[in-house]
Order: C-alpha cells, then sequence, then structure tokens
C-alpha cells in the first residue's frame, strides 16, 4: 500500500517539479571569478544564485542583467555574463579583432566583470539572444551574501552609442 502512495506521489510530483523548473526557475551554483567582484568575491567562496526562467522568456533583457547562457564556444557549458549592450548599440571592445561592434539584430554584448579574466563577447562577439536561457536574480547562498543582483552596468563599460 505504501508503494503506491509513493508511486502516486511521484507520478504527480515530477512532472510538476519539471515544469517549475523549465518555466518558472532553479538555483546554480556560480563558478569561477569571471564575474567578481559581484559573484564569488573571493575564490574560496562559491556564489548560489536563482536563475529566472520566467524573466527571460520573452528575451527581454537590459544593459546590466546577469545572465545565464549556453556559450557560443561549447554548447554543453552554461555561462553567466553581464550584458552590457543590445542589439543597435556601439560597444568599445576589449580585444575583439575589431575596436568598435555595432551589436546586430537578435543580438547583445556580454561580459564579466572581471576583466581580464573572462571569456565573453571580446573573444566571441555578439551573443544571439536564442542562446539566453534565464536571469539571474537572487544571490541565495551563502545566507551572508543574500542579495538582489539587480545592477547596472559599470560606468567604464557602458556601449558609445545606444540605439533608444
Amino acid at each position: 500500500m505504501w508503494i503506491r502512495s509513493i508511486f502516486r506521489s511521484m507520478l504527480f510530483g515530477v512532472p510538476i517539479g519539471v515544469t517549475f523548473l523549465d518555466t518558472v526557475g532553479y538555483v546554480a551554483r556560480v563558478e569561477g571569478i569571471s564575474m567578481q567582484p559581484v559573484l564569488n568575491p573571493e575564490s574560496t567562496n562559491t556564489d548560489y544564485v536563482f536563475l529566472s526562467r520566467w524573466s527571460v522568456k520573452d528575451y527581454n533583457v537590459q544593459r546590466g542583467d546577469i545572465i545565464s547562457l549556453v556559450s557560443p564556444k561549447d554548447p554543453n557549458q552554461k555561462i553567466i555574463k553581464r550584458v552590457v549592450a543590445l542589439e543597435g548599440d556601439i560597444v568599445s571592445t576589449l580585444g575583439y579583432k575589431t575596436a568598435y561592434v555595432r551589436v546586430p539584430e537578435g543580438h547583445c554584448w556580454v561580459e564579466g566583470d572581471h576583466t581580464g579574466h573572462t571569456l565573453d563577447s571580446n573573444t566571441f562577439g555578439p551573443v544571439s539572444l536564442g542562446l539566453i536561457n534565464a536571469k539571474a536574480k537572487f544571490i541565495v547562498w551563502p545566507p551572508n551574501r543574500w542579495q538582489s543582483l539587480e545592477v547596472k552596468v559599470p560606468e567604464h563599460r557602458k556601449p558609445v552609442s545606444t540605439q533608444i
């Protein structure tokens, strides 16, 4: 009898849980130093963030958003970066093949906050909005770092020209 109860709970619980994770969001571990000092400010600590899938369902991202996306270099890897420029913006690059890039339609320019210690658009160019899978909303762990991630683009990395 108890096996039947467990089976029934799993029969309903698993699809609901998967739907929630695919639609609303999930908590993910942030590894590496590319987003320092905002994420993982000390290399001995690891931050966990809530990634909202709901926030990007219409590919609605803004400059300053921290997003999770499929790496353009390795489709099996997810990376977390900050949106610096949107389609139509002209951005001053840091070591890309040209000094200035106009972000094409359907793309954005992403960078890690730890300049020089990150693989980002300065390496692989503008990123298709279709690669974005979530927006980082909050640091949820460790408790002493609980905070919203609604942060603006650092002044030194703002686009040269924006399309408004």
